[in-house]
């Protein structure tokens, strides 16, 4: 099997991610811990309801931003 996104996809991802991460920062929790929480358990109560956070991480495939975020940490 051969994941392949387009730059736009990523571009798309990141947005979203920046926004669920100011969402937490807003509502005092520590936006990195939460969203480790989330991305090991894909339980969303990880995910504050704060500017439809919660709802804006669900449109990301949980494979898809773990394969993006190892290949962006692997290739720097």
């Amino acid at each position: 099997m051969t994941f392949n996104l387009n730059n736009s996809d990523e571009q798309a991802m990141k947005e979203t991610l920046l926004m669920v991460y100011d969402a937490l920062r807003e509502k005092g929790y520590n936006p990195i811990n939460q969203l480790v929480g989330y991305i090991l358990s894909e339980d969303p109560t990880y995910i504050t309801t704060h500017a439809s956070a919660r709802s804006l991480i669900r449109r990301i495939d949980r494979d898809e931003l773990l394969r993006t975020m190892l290949r962006n940490y692997l290739d720097n």
